[in-house]
């Protein structure tokens, strides 16, 4: 754990050549001082300077998930019963199909003699091993330990998800190598070109054009498609053709693409007589098919173009051209595509019109994002249609106004009769690395397998608009564009024109350089070209692109020549082919420039003079004759490609005057300035000065030369006359401008730290400390060695050596130009003797001579600086814009000092002496007044310029990380604690210290990510206090001392807390645990996005010790776990800011939902919340309440929690064991306590939670709700630089593939819009299989870990509990972890562990389970017992020997196991009762292996205890055997209901276990939001507690048993005891649960009032009150009581809400098939407003899947079922609606809506009948049959349905029917008359049913029918009456309505409201004489005996 010596290293790298030949000039010799230093810009290799170990840092190898997954591979994959559990119950589903029900009869549970029958013929699992034996506790726990060391993970941090990306401020990735720009590449091969005649070679080229730039934005490429007989006419004009001239594919390259960018193809053929229409005119008219018809004509034209060829073959004419517009081919948005009825299969356009004829070119202004040209689908076009060129249109400018009008659709172009040809050619994007491939220049691009095969070429790009990448490679074309030619004035014979252009050397015709590139078919280089002929025209238009070489020794003398010839294109007698007719020339370099442009040039008759090339052709040169008055009559534009010449002013200023310096060349003209040795230092500052304005994008492409030029201006000073110019200042000043200007242009090329990523290239790769020293100016008669000498000095005088980090401060103005000035030379060398006396021998400005291994030393001294010396004092003195420009890129000049400084040690060699003495004081000195400088910059400008702070801040940690490595450590702590020294002055008065805070936070992780982290921190040393204030180890003498030095000297405290001494000898851990100690503060100012930094640092740090190869060692480790041991006291102090995991544990928050709307404010629901976990199976001691109640508002998150305890875990897995000992024996039990329910919380939180989950959840919901809370927090509280948001865009976007934890690296997607949402899900929804099951591998080890490092803390805290005398307090909490653990999904692994540790907890503290704590022993039987069910083999086999031993244990303190006895018969009716997956085969086998130890065990054999053993077991294996049918009736509610009704009446004579079941099944209907139902069994509960307490003690406050209770429901009384001589509850064990007390009582009545709450029958929450209150007021416990009334009050105002209470239905069951339901009737309660079609569609459902489809049968009608008509086979169903039905009297009692819903035993429904077997029939035969029913308890009960125990129907005769109805409409009349507020719709809509003409079976109806005659029968003689006073009724009421409605009615219903009355006097009139009829009988005085009410007509039949 030392310092490497070898930490740094240099290496050369290779530049990678693209091409076959190095791209070199030609010329080996007198280059160009240009070229020569291009090329070594491009040829050096690259230099790299890299730290070895550096890729251990976390700056450079990020714990992604990528890495992750590396470690993880591997994984043994853990046994987990949740997995098992899946897998079987996917098992269970496909068995179950095929299970039919069995029948439930009401006979007692199963005999004794068959279960034990049973039991003893089942197997037991294996036994294990020593468990009966005793042995000492020591060996025991040695043994222990040893186990579960075995096998362990050993890295905690490789299971967790990695840190999270977002907070990786030290994150860094390796710049890129720099490389040649390079757009979209897109390949067109030519195919064919064929004309419908083939008379003639024609020759074409293709170029791109964007027309909305108006610029042609790639070179021209040549092709020739010719046949061989064709090419055959030229052969004399071509003898010889090169083969790269004979290309037909192209790669076309596309920096900007977009919808305006168009191939341009444009034809040439051989020039003739005649112009371009005449020659196009054939090509038009004639077509192949009538070749014979034409014979004659075309024989004439082929000798013709023969004679043409022979004649003139050299020179061309326009043809023809057409275009092809890119979109189209790339985006189908232009359509192409296969199904395009204009396109064949091939996927062919004809030529760009047809194209798109159909789809009209409204959609082509598509913006430029559908333009991808990297991916498209490679098209085959045919171009079919051509247009000829015009001779006065051949301009640029005609072509984009062409090309522009191409895209209309009504193109002018359209109207134009086409040249008809075929060209095919193929678009296709290019590959990767195309074969045979020529660059621009024509080197062959690798791989070319074969130099003979036919090449593709590279089409150099001109881009579109600026490319900002700096050269690499030595490029240097020149493209000459000839424009326009006016010979009008000209006379003579000037009218077929042809331009020859050449490149000379010299003027001697003879020095035309071959330069030209050849065309198609050629030779490869030319040394003329000629621009095509325009027939007859004076002024003609040119479109000629000529590209040539520039050479590499460019002289004053060369230049371009043009000359201008007359073509005569008869054959005449005495006429030349060609007559020269004028000249003209450029010039190509003038005052150190190449010049391009565009020229005007005139035109000279005659040939030039001789020495003409170095004038311009605007000087009017004597004797010469101009064409038109030497006006300029010829444009030509010139244009470089170069990567030697900037063509830039200012760029080419600077580097000419640096040439003229290093050549000496004085003097030399320059435009208009003479530079001599006096104005030389002036016009190179001003030239420094003004590279400002040079242009940006050309400043990028020369970056390297530039930079590498103004280093070496720094680093050698220039001589000048003898004397050094000091050029440092103005250099310094220039980089900092241009780095700050790229930096303010260029954002999109930003890495996250706003650092350019072509600056941070090249001072990765390119830059170097210039070490070739420049030549000696040559020396005059008087030499300059002295003053060179002391001149080297010189600055050194202007500050005394004498300063040190003291004066930093007082630098800062010096002006280092203005150093004080020697008088004479003598007495500046004293001066400089002196103060190198006094300088130890190491003067300031070094002028050492240069390594003298690497070089050899040149005779003459050269002044030599050192870059790093220079640009730290530069810095420190440099001020305002200079300052400020530099502080915006601190991160260049810091990266720059720093490969300056350790390229200078490897240089001198100066790497194996000791680090302090490898710089000279002063630099450390400067570097001392910078940092300080820059963090008071950071401390005072953090509000103001966020964005700049960040930076700066993050540039100057990445310095500080830097110097660990290079210098002296100790200096660098103390850097870093001025740093801190400064924020935190300024924390106090900032008014948002938390961004300060971040700051700071960003500081420290970057400085800890060093690779020697750990060895910096000085990890073995003991904590003696340091000889110095932060000990200096240099990488040679180190202070580390060997691992032996664990001796303790102040006692362990000081190693856990952030003490001094931990803090000097641990610094930089020191520091970062302070930062979370203060970040974590609760009082602090703690934000959400600082905890999870500080937090995510540490875990950072903690995964890179994990991943890191040095630290695999454990007793590394250990050390390593020492620096960070003061985190679990950290993290001890935060317990109540954790986020709570208990809550959202899946398997144990079953219950508590049943309360959560209702819990308390105060913490008093922590008495529901934990009885509903006790029912739930889980402990919710006391302690934990505790824990949550004082839980603190600034909570961490979930995550951040999570992160946190892992690291926590870490340190314990980590630390060593006995220094933890010593730790936990020092710690309070208030201490211990919260280290234990830390420990609790560990275990929550990193419970296992399924591949079930993991499928389920998207892994990126967990944290997506933390982020962006961050996110809003930190936009809110301005604590996040806009730029970092920007740079974390840019991240995303440029780092995409660094993918981040498993939640994705979408946390930014508020900012980053095209990655939405979708984005996320896209990224991680369906994961795959093999994913899925690895993350849960990952998942289960994780879990599996963390809880065996929580148990191996358990037995250090159990060890030093012992020694100490703690345990009472202690040992309970330990073993409620222990419980804790064991209630959670673990691995069978761990459970293996957790049951030994277990029983060693118990062997060596039975008292604690057996005399005190009931609770304890009752949670751990339930654990076992849950364990003893498990279907993992090994799981049961250890819970079942702890459960063996744990009676054996009881027995052996007590001689009776009564209390085990009954924990244990408890447990299992809990767990039999909520388990959900609970398995009876597995149990059995447990039980049976229970058995076995007990007859094993030869100790006991002759006590009590076997056969109490086999009682117990006896008895627990009934009560699994009516579980077995639970099991089977799991997915029948009601059934499983009744069932464990069943066995809660059987339990009746045990109220412990009766208690027990009504809490399972209160548990049960809570699931199912069955809250009434749910509220009912616990007021059961509460009941037989009552009951119980009341034979206990009599106590006035406390209810007297049940009957106190009947207010809330009558079915209560069920409860009461059944007989004192049946229990006593003094009996052991008897009444023991937790409930049979005070207490229990009330938090049952609590749970149920909550219940009542969730089920809106608020008021039955009074009466259970009214039984709660006097127990509180009894209490004189006001608290409570506030609550209490409070929610009374809440309760009261519900009331009035609108509710919905159940609704009821009667099902009858017929059929053998449903068994003991055959024929039984129920009222089932379902939820409100359900409808019939609902409850019969799930029954009928549920029983086709259990009997099968075609045997379930739902009879339709409510009428009586005759059995005898039914098909045996089949179960039939009757469903029925019912209604609570209540007599007359009860309607006085049952006034509100809650009334009429609760307590209801009778129900009601209503059949329709006619006596012929019909539903309905006319009025006079419908009868009516009304049935009652009674059910035995009332609802709402404790299940949800009932037994129908009584029935009663009643028959109604026609008349009543008709009564009835009557009476019905005269109700509705009278409440819609008198509803208030009044409603004139419904009025309207009942008036209309009642005195409406159409009403069908309306009362007119009815009265004709049975009031119309007497009847017959005198029975009826009553209802005929009763009948007609209902009409008579009827007729009064709808007179009130009619009256209420003109009330009512707008003027716009009057008409309607006339209609009515009319209806209503209609009605009125047929009723009269009807109504007025009365029946002279019925008032007679009759006999007395008729009177009996029974002898009515109705007919009564009651089955009882």
């Amino acid at each position: 754990m030392e310092f490497p010596q070898d930490d740094l290293e240099l290496l050369q790298l290779d530049k990678e050549c693209t091409t076959l030949e190095p791209p070199l000039p030609e010329e080996e010799d007198s280059l160009d001082p240009r070229v020569r230093d291009a090329l070594a810009v491009y040829t050096d290799d690259w230099l790299v300077i890299q730290r070895k170990y550096q890729r251990y840092s976390t700056t450079y190898s990020p714990q992604n998930s990528e890495r992750q997954r590396e470690r993880q591979r591997g994984l043994v994959k853990q046994t987990f019963e949740l997995d098992e559990a899946a897998a079987t119950e996917r098992q269970d589903d496909q068995d179950d199909a095929k299970r039919r029900s069995v029948s439930l009869d009401e006979t007692p549970r199963g005999s004794w003699a068959s279960s034990i029958f049973d039991l003893k013929n089942s197997s037991p699992d294996a036994l294990l091993p020593s468990v009966l034996e005793r042995a000492a506790a020591e060996d025991m726990d040695r043994r222990n330990t040893e186990a579960r060391l075995q096998g362990r993970h050993s890295d905690l941090l490789g299971l967790y998800p990695p840190p999270d990306e977002d907070e990786a401020v030290e994150r860094c990735s390796v710049p890129e190598v720099p490389k040649e720009h390079c757009g979209q590449r897109i390949m067109v091969k030519c195919l064919s070109l064929k004309f419908e005649i083939e008379i003639e070679p024609i020759f074409g080229t293709l170029a791109l054009y964007d027309v909305k730039e108006k610029k042609k934005i790639s070179e021209n490429f040549y092709f020739d498609l010719n046949s061989d007989q064709m090419k055959g006419l030229l052969k004399t004009h071509t003898p010889h053709t090169a083969i790269s001239t004979l290309a037909r594919s192209a790669i076309f390259s596309i920096t900007y693409p977009s919808a305006d960018i168009f191939l341009v193809i444009k034809l040439e053929k051989v020039l003739q007589q005649g112009d371009i229409g005449e020659c196009c005119e054939p090509y038009m008219v004639m077509k192949e098919s009538d070749s014979t018809k034409h014979k004659e004509k075309l024989d004439k034209l082929r000798l013709q173009a023969e004679q043409s060829c022979s004649r003139l073959g050299c020179f061309r004419m326009p043809f023809a051209w057409t275009a092809i517009h890119l979109l189209n081919i790339v985006s189908s948005v232009g359509g192409l595509d296969r199904s395009d009825p204009d396109s064949d299969s091939e996927r062919k356009g004809h030529g760009t019109w047809n194209e798109r004829k159909k789809k009209g070119f409204e959609r082509m202004s598509v913006g430029d994002d559908m333009c991808n040209f990297a991916t498209f689908r490679p098209a085959t076009l045919t171009v079919t249609n051509f247009f000829k060129q015009e001779g006065d249109r051949l301009s640029d400018e005609d072509l984009y106004k062409y090309l522009a009008d191409m895209r209309r659709p009504s193109s002018v172009l359209r109207r134009l009769r086409p040249v008809t040809a075929q060209l095919k050619i193929d678009i296709s994007p290019a590959p990767d690395l195309p074969h045979y491939c020529l660059s621009p220049e024509l080197l062959h691009v690798k791989p070319y397998p074969d130099l003979r095969v036919r090449p593709t070429k590279e089409v150099q790009e001109f881009p579109a608009r600026y490319v900002y990448t700096p050269h690499t490679t030595y490029r240097n074309l020149l493209y000459v564009y000839p424009q326009t030619l006016n010979f009008s004035s000209r006379q003579g014979s000037v009218r077929n024109i042809a331009v020859k252009v050449q490149f000379m050397a010299a003027e001697d015709p003879s020095q035309a350089l071959p330069v030209i590139f050849g065309k198609s078919s050629c030779a490869e280089f030319m040394n003329e070209a000629y621009t095509p002929v325009i027939y007859h025209n004076k002024s003609p238009e040119f479109y000629e692109e000529m590209k040539m070489k520039i050479p590499a020794n460019l002289t004053d003398n060369h230049h371009l020549l043009f000359t201008f010839y007359h073509i005569s294109c008869q054959p005449k007698q005495n006429t030349p082919l060609e007559t020269p007719v004028g000249y003209t020339w450029i010039p190509l370099m003038q005052h150190g420039r190449l010049r391009t442009g565009s020229f005007s040039l005139p035109v000279s008759v005659e040939k030039p003079p001789p020495s003409y090339s170095v004038l311009t052709p605007d000087v009017q040169l004597p004797g010469m004759k101009w064409v038109d008055n030497h006006k300029g009559v010829f444009n030509v534009e010139v244009t470089a490609a170069s990567s030697v010449h900037t063509q830039d002013p200012h760029l080419d200023k600077f580097f000419t005057l640096v040439y003229v310096l290093e050549e000496y060349s004085f003097p030399f003209r320059l435009k208009d300035v003479i530079i001599t040795e006096a104005n030389m230092e002036g016009e190179l500052k001003a030239s420094m000065a003004a590279l400002r304005g040079a242009l940006l994008d050309t400043c990028v492409r020369f970056l390297h030369q530039l930079l590498n030029k103004l280093i070496q201006l720094i680093v050698y000073p220039p001589v000048i006359a003898g004397q050094i110019v000091n050029l440092g200042r103005a250099a310094f000043e220039t980089m900092a401008l241009l780095v700050n200007q790229m930096h303010k242009n260029l954002e999109g090329i930003q890495d996250q730290h706003g650092r350019n990523n072509l600056l941070v290239s090249y001072i990765h790769y390119c830059f170097r400390l210039p070490t070739a020293e420049p030549t000696i100016p040559p020396t005059g008669p008087q030499s300059y060695e002295m003053p060179m000498q002391y001149a080297t000095l010189s600055r050194a005088t202007a500050r005394p050596s004498s300063l040190h980090l003291s004066r930093s401060k007082s630098i800062s103005n010096s002006n280092p130009d203005l150093a004080s000035t020697p008088v004479s030379p003598d007495e500046e060398v004293q001066r400089i003797i002196g103060n190198k006396a006094n300088d130890r021998g190491c003067n300031r400005m070094s002028a050492y001579l240069d390594s003298v291994a690497l070089f050899s030393v040149p005779t003459r001294q050269i002044i030599k600086k050192l870059l790093h010396e220079e640009l730290a004092l530069q810095w420190v003195v440099s001020t305002s814009t200079v300052r400020e420009a530099a502080l915006q890129q601190a991160w260049f000049f810091f990266q720059l000092m720093t490969k300056s400084m350790t390229h200078h040690l490897f240089l001198t060699s100066k790497l194996d002496i000791p680090r302090r003495q490898r710089f000279p004081d002063r630099f450390v000195d400067d570097i001392a007044a910078l940092v300080c400088a820059i963090s008071a910059d950071i401390a005072s400008r953090h509000q103001k310029d966020v964005e700049l702070v960040e930076r700066l801040n993050s540039s100057l940690a990445f310095f500080l990380n830097d110097l660990l490595s290079l210098v002296d450590r100790g200096f660098v702590f103390n850097l870093i604690r001025s740093y801190h020294k400064q924020i935190a002055n300024k924390l106090h008065t900032a008014q948002n210290p938390s961004s300060l805070n971040a700051l700071r936070m960003d500081f420290t992780r970057i400085v800890c990510s060093h690779e020697h982290y750990v060895v910096l921190n000085l990890p073995c040393s003991t904590l003696s206090p340091p000889a110095s204030p932060s000990p200096s180890t240099s990488s040679t003498t180190s202070q580390s001392s060997a691992f032996s030095s664990m001796v303790q000297d102040q006692g362990v405290a000081t190693m856990f807390e952030l003490s001094v001494p931990f803090r000097q000898q641990h610094f930089l851990s020191g520091l970062l645990l302070s930062e979370l100690s203060l970040i974590l503060d609760p009082e602090g100012e703690g934000v959400f996005f600082l905890h999870k930094k500080a937090i995510c640092a540490i875990h950072s740090l903690l995964c890179s010790h994990d991943a890191d190869s040095r630290y695999s060692d454990p007793q590394v480790r250990a050390h390593i776990a020492q620096l960070y041991l003061p985190l679990l006291p950290i993290v001890m102090e935060t317990l109540h800011q954790l986020h709570d995991f208990l809550d959202s544990s899946p398997a144990r928050a079953r219950h508590a939902s049943a309360h959560a709307d209702d819990a308390d404010p105060d913490g008093s629901n922590t008495i529901s919340q934990s009885v509903a976990m006790a029912i739930a199976g889980s402990p919710l001691p006391s302690y934990v309440c505790l824990y949550k109640a004082g839980r603190q508002s600034s909570s961490l998150s979930a995550e951040c929690s999570r992160t946190l305890l892992v690291c926590f875990l870490w340190v314990l897995k980590n630390a060593d064991a006995a220094l933890l000992e010593r730790w936990v024996s020092d710690l309070s039990v208030l201490q211990i306590n919260r280290l234990l329910d830390l420990l609790h919380l560990c275990l929550s939180c990193f419970e296992y939670k399924g591949k079930k989950s993991l499928e389920r959840i998207n892994s990126l919901t967990f944290k997506k709700s933390q982020d962006m809370k961050a996110r809003l927090e930190e936009a809110i509280l301005g604590t996040i630089g806009a730029r970092q948001e920007m740079v974390r865009r840019c991240r995303g976007m440029l780092y995409e593939s660094i993918s981040v934890s498993p939640y994705g690296s979408q946390e930014n997607v508020r900012w980053r819009k095209n990655v939405t949402h979708w984005r996320q899900n896209t990224d991680r929804v369906d994961k795959t299989k093999a994913e899925v099951e690895q993350e849960s591998v990952v998942d289960g080890n994780l879990a599996t870990e963390a809880s065996l490092i929580v148990l191996d803390t358990l037995e250090i805290v159990v060890k030093t509990v012992v020694a100490s005398e703690l345990k009472e307090s202690v040992l309970g909490g330990v073993l409620r972890v222990l419980l804790h653990s064991m209630a959670g999904n673990q691995s069978a692994l761990f459970l293996q562990h957790c049951f030994i540790t277990q029983r060693a907890l118990v062997f060596k503290f039975p008292e604690m389970l057996f005399e005190e704590d009931t609770e304890l022993c009752a949670d751990l039987c339930l654990r076992l017992l849950r364990h003893c069910s498990s279907s993992v083999g090994s799981v049961r086999s250890h819970a079942s020997a702890s459960l063996y031993l744990l009676m054996r244990q009881n027995f052996e303190i007590g001689n009776n196991f009564a209390r085990v006895k009954m924990q244990v018969t408890m447990s299992l009716s809990s767990l039999v009762g909520t388990s959900q997956n609970f398995n009876e085969e597995h149990l059995r086998r447990s039980l049976k292996t229970i058995l076995t130890y007990a007859e094993e065990d030869l100790e006991l054999r002759d006590t009590p205890f076997p056969e109490q053993v086999q009682d117990l077991v006896f008895n627990l294996h009934m009560i699994l055997t009516d579980t077995v049918k639970m099991k089977e009736h799991q997915q029948d509610p009601e059934m499983l209901i009744d069932l464990m009704y069943r066995i809660a009446k059987g339990y009746q004579n045990s109220p412990d276990l009766r208690l027990t079941w009504l809490q399972n099944m209160a548990g049960k209907h809570s699931e199912r939001g069955n809250h009434a139902e749910a509220a009912h069994c616990l007021v059961h509960s509460a009941a037989l507690v009552a009951e119980y307490l009341n034979m206990l003690e009599d106590c006035r406050y406390l209810p007297i048993g049940c009957v106190t209770f009947q207010n809330i429901s009558s079915n209560v009384l069920e409860e009461s005891a059944v007989s004192d001589d049946v229990l006593s509850p003094e009996e052991e064990g008897i009444c023991a649960g937790k409930y049979f007390s005070e207490s229990g009582l009330v938090g049952l009545l609590e749970q149920a009032a909550a219940s009542f709450n969730m089920a809106a029958m608020y008021e039955a929450i009074n009466e259970v009150y009214k039984i709660l209150l006097p127990i509180h007021e009894a209490n004189r416990d006001f608290k409570k009581l506030a609550t209490v009334h409070g929610k009374l009050q809440d309760a009261f105002n519900k009331v009035y809400n609108q509710r919905m209470f159940g609704t009821y239905f009667r099902v009858g069951f017929y059929g053998c098939r449903f068994g003991d339901l055959d024929e039984q009737e129920f009222v089932y309660k379902e939820p409100s407003i359900t409808k019939l079609a609902e409850i019969s569609h799930r029954l009928e459902e549920f029983y086709s899947e259990k009997f099968g489809d075609e045997v379930v049968e739902i009879i339709k009608d409510s009428s009586p079922v005759d059995r005898t008509k039914l098909d045996p086979n089949k179960a039939y169903l009757q469903i029925t609606y019912v209604e609570p039905y209540f007599d007359t009297y009860e309607l006085k009692e049952r006034i509100t809506y809650f009334d009429k819903n609760y307590n209801l035993r009778t129900f009601m429904y209503c059949t329709p009948f006619t006596l012929d077997g019909r539903a309905h029939g006319d009025l006079h035969d419908q009868y009516k049959r009304k049935t009652t029913l009674t059910t035995s308890h009332a609802f709402p009960y404790i299940k949800t349905r009932i037994n129908v125990m009584h029935k009663e129907e009643i028959i109604l005769v026609p008349m009543e029917v008709a009564i009835e109805d009557m009476q019905k409409k005269t109700q509705e009349l009278a409440f819609a008359t008198n509803q208030d507020p009044p409603d004139s719709k419904m009025l309207q809509m009942v008036l209309q049913g009642s005195v409406g003409t159409t009403v069908n079976q309306g009362p007119l109806e009815v009265a004709q029918v049975f009031l119309s005659d007497i009847p017959n029968d005198p029975k009826l003689f009553r209802h005929h009456n009763k009948l007609r006073l209902c009409f008579k009724d009827f007729t009064k009421r709808c007179e009130d309505a009619l009256r209420k409605n003109k009330a009512l009615i707008g003027p716009d219903q009057k008409e309607y409201h006339r209609e009515l009355e009319r209806n209503y006097n209609k009605l009125k009139e047929a009723l009269g004489p009807l109504i007025n009829r009365k029946i002279p009988q019925l008032y007679r005085t009759l006999p007395a005996q008729t009177t009996n009410s029974y002898s009515r007509s109705s007919l009564r039949r009651v089955d009882c």
